[in-house]
C-alpha cells in the first residue's frame, strides 16, 4: 500500500469516528443526559467512548455550529441553553416551514409515506399507553424529521434539523408532564390523518397549529419555572 493512501484510509477513518462520536454526543444532549449548562470535558469523553481526544474535540466543532455546545474562552466548552426570546422566534419560524411541509406532502403523499407516518403514530400512542416519555420524545423528533425529509427540500431540512437541535430543551420540557403526551399524541394523529387524506388546506393548517400550541406550551414552562426563582 502506498504512502498516499494509507493516509488517505487514516483520514476517512478519523471523519468516520469523528462523526459517530459527534452523533453520541448529540444524543446525550438530545434526551437530557447533558443538560444545558453542563461542561462537557474532553479528557472524560474521549476515556468514556473509547477514543483519542482528537475526534471528540472535532465533534465539539461540529456541535458548537449545530448550535448545540458554546465555548467560553478559558473555562472550556459547554451545553447551550437557548434564552426565550430566541426559542420563541425558532418556533414562529418553523410554524411558517412545518406549514409549507404539511401541504406540500398532502399534494403528494404516497401510500407508502402515510403508513409510514401512521406507523410513527402508532408507536407514538404505544408509548403514551406506556407512559414511556423518554420513547415518546425520540418518537416525536423522528416523526417530524421524516415529514420534512418526504418533502424533499434538503435545504430547508439541514435548517430544520439546525433548528430544532437547538429548540431540544424546550420540547422535552414541553412533554415532561406526562399528563400532556395523549394530547401532542392526538395533534400528531390529526397531521397524519390531513396529510394522507390529501387535505392540503388541512394539512399545512394543523402542521403550524401544533407548532403554535408547543409555543405557548414553552412560554408557560417557562413561566412556571422562572417564577419560583424569582420568589427565592
Amino acid at each position: 500500500m502506498t504512502q498516499a493512501a494509507s493516509s488517505t484510509i487514516a483520514l476517512l477513518q478519523s471523519h468516520s469516528l469523528t462523526g459517530l462520536v459527534q452523533q453520541e454526543i448529540e444524543r446525550a444532549i438530545l434526551v437530557g443526559e447533558y443538560e444545558p449548562g453542563t461542561k462537557l470535558i474532553e479528557a472524560t469523553l474521549a476515556a468514556k467512548m473509547g477514543v483519542s481526544r482528537g475526534p471528540v474535540r472535532e465533534a465539539f466543532r461540529m456541535l458548537e455550529e449545530a448550535g448545540l455546545l458554546r465555548n467560553e474562552k478559558n473555562r472550556g466548552m459547554f451545553v447551550r441553553d437557548i434564552p426565550l426570546d430566541e426559542a420563541i422566534e425558532i418556533f414562529d419560524l418553523r410554524a411558517v416551514m412545518d406549514e409549507w411541509v404539511g401541504r406540500t406532502l398532502a399534494a403528494r403523499i404516497t401510500p407508502a409515506q402515510a403508513k409510514e407516518i401512521k406507523d410513527l403514530v402508532a408507536a407514538m400512542e404505544a408509548a403514551v399507553r406506556g407512559n414511556d416519555t423518554r420513547e415518546y420524545h425520540l418518537l416525536n423528533l423522528r416523526f417530524h424529521d421524516r415529514l420534512v425529509e418526504m418533502a424533499g427540500n434538503r435545504k430547508l431540512t439541514a435548517i430544520y434539523r439546525k433548528l430544532i437541535k437547538e429548540l431540544s430543551l424546550f420540547r422535552r420540557l414541553n412533554l415532561a408532564d406526562g399528563v400532556l403526551l395523549p394530547i401532542t399524541a392526538a395533534e400528531h394523529r390529526q397531521i397524519a390523518t390531513a396529510i394522507a387524506s390529501g387535505k392540503v388546506d388541512a394539512a399545512g393548517r394543523a402542521m403550524r397549529e401544533h407548532v403554535m400550541v408547543s409555543k405557548e406550551r414553552t412560554i408557560e414552562n417557562n413561566r412556571k419555572r422562572v417564577t419560583p426563582a424569582a420568589a427565592a
